[in-house]
């Protein structure tokens, strides 16, 4: 297949590939000189783990569900494409996450901002952390900050500042329904950073949540977000947007890139495709997970294949059930709840989705998602589809009290599509930036390497898009 001497090829149509192909496309038109580029994505579709699917008028995600407002780059992104009006916040009538503690769900006290309390009156009346529990906590207000520069899991640090209690009620909890890992491996540089400076700025993490609090509370907002954002008819409005917006020539879907190489005149890199096309191109955005990105380079650099396989990653499952709201006695007054490890379920966290987001479900009915796997659990994902649903249902029964038959389930299967980020990971990922320098034209985005939310590989690819069209010759 004949290519101009000036094309980027990128490999992954997840929403980190299509961000990066919006950035080429805008150069193109932008520039007058020959560039090109093409998008070649495995699936039929495009999107990667945002996907989005209707049931009559229930809308089911079964990937991601919402991202953080704080990071800005999704909602920069709706802008340039037109639909900020699609833009939706959670349900303000209802807030809050409960916790499953000795088979009752407690809710997690107000005012809980990160893992500190900056509403103590709340916090105190909360049951959730026993007396000596909220004793140990408190003594965060006099312990120390620490002076070495050894990295720490998020385990040590909770551990150290607000007691084991706390690790295993909430800590655990909340971040094994974010990243789906345990964080005895968790590397807190790298997952939670803003802890590190919040000890580093005021000793106490929770006079630091107080003052962090107050000094927002004194700002005027500019914007209407909440916390937790969505899209009004489901996430994938997002990558199908983005997709719709670029030239449909520049994608080649339904057909994997099996290898790179190096040609041998050092002008660039040839791509095999399964179906037998061969590319020809000047550079490469690697927007696949880092076991697949791995493998295409083994031919490349075997040294830095092997650093990307060692990056780890865990599977999971969503599972969606809809159910006759009258049926459904539990009050599910927030967003849903998340379980420690020492309860020892089979789920590890619950959404109440028609809770959550509006439009979601009809009036009359009411949309719940489990989530299964991740570290302690993968072995799960593996059931079939109809084990999962029993297991999703036997917890539902246990947890809420909901006996009803759900009038549908879906399943989705995410397999090894978490990655985590264990301690070292940072000074890992400096080395692969190291060996990356090695291999000119060659870039790297998703959620692997600098954040695993939507706005994170947003930005990854839009700067793997820039770097790749700086390498090419002016």
């Amino acid at each position: 297949m004949t290519r101009t001497e000036k094309t980027i090829a990128i490999i992954g149509g997840g929403i980190a590939g299509l961000s990066a192909a919006q950035v080429l496309q805008k150069e193109m038109e932008e520039r007058k000189e020959a560039i090109t580029f093409l998008l070649v994505e495995k699936e039929n579709r495009l999107g990667g783990n945002i996907l989005t699917e209707r049931h009559d008028d229930f809308i089911i995600e079964g990937g991601p569900d919402c991202f953080l407002s704080e990071k800005p780059e999704t909602i920069t992104l709706c802008h340039k494409l037109g639909i900020q009006d699609h833009l939706m916040k959670t349900n303000e009538h209802v807030r809050g996450i409960f916790i499953l503690s000795k088979g009752t769900l407690q809710e997690l006290p107000e005012g809980f901002m990160l893992l500190a309390p900056t509403n103590f009156s709340s916090f105190i009346k909360n049951p959730l952390i026993s007396p000596l529990g909220k004793l140990r906590m408190a003594m965060d207000l006099i312990i120390p900050g620490i002076k070495s520069a050894e990295e720490e899991s998020l385990a040590q640090f909770v551990t150290r500042r607000l007691g084991k209690e706390v690790l295993e009620k909430i800590a655990e909890p909340l971040v094994a329904g974010i990243h789906a890992g345990e964080p005895e491996t968790m590397s807190l540089k790298s997952t939670f950073p803003r802890l590190i400076e919040l000890e580093k700025s005021y000793r106490s993490l929770i006079i630091g949540m107080i003052k962090r609090k107050k000094m927002f509370k004194g700002k005027k907002s500019t914007n209407n977000y909440t916390m937790f954002m969505s899209l009004r008819e489901g996430l994938a409005t997002l990558p199908d947007t983005v997709a719709a917006s670029l030239n449909p020539k520049r994608f080649l879907t339904g057909n994997p890139v099996i290898s790179v190489e190096k040609l041998s005149d050092a002008s660039g890199y040839l791509l095999t495709l399964a179906k037998g096309e061969l590319l020809k191109v000047m550079s490469v955005v690697f927007a696949t997970p880092a076991f697949v990105t791995s493998d295409l380079f083994k031919g490349i650099d075997p040294v830095l294949s092997s650093e990307l396989l060692s990056l780890p990653y865990v599977s999971t499952a969503t599972i969606s059930l809809a159910y006759e709201r009258k049926e459904v006695s539990y009050p599910m007054n927030g967003f849903g709840f998340v379980i420690p490890r020492i309860e020892n379920r089979k789920i590890m966290a619950c959404t109440w989705t028609s809770k959550k987001f509006a439009h979601r479900a009809p009036h009359d009915k009411l949309l719940i998602r489990c989530f299964v796997g991740g570290i302690k659990n993968e072995h799960l994902t593996r059931l079939n589809e109809s084990a999962l649903i029993a297991i999703s249902r036997e917890e539902l029964r246990d947890i809420m009290g909901i006996h009803a038959e759900p009038l549908f389930a879906k399943v989705f299967r995410w397999e090894k599509s978490m990655p985590q980020y264990m301690v070292g990971h940072e000074a890992k990922i400096k080395r692969i930036e190291e060996r990356l320098s090695l291999n000119p034209g060659l870039f790297l985005a998703g959620s692997a390497y600098y954040g695993i939310g939507i706005s994170d590989c947003i930005k990854s690819g839009e700067k793997a898009a820039l770097a790749a069209l700086k390498f090419l010759p002016r």
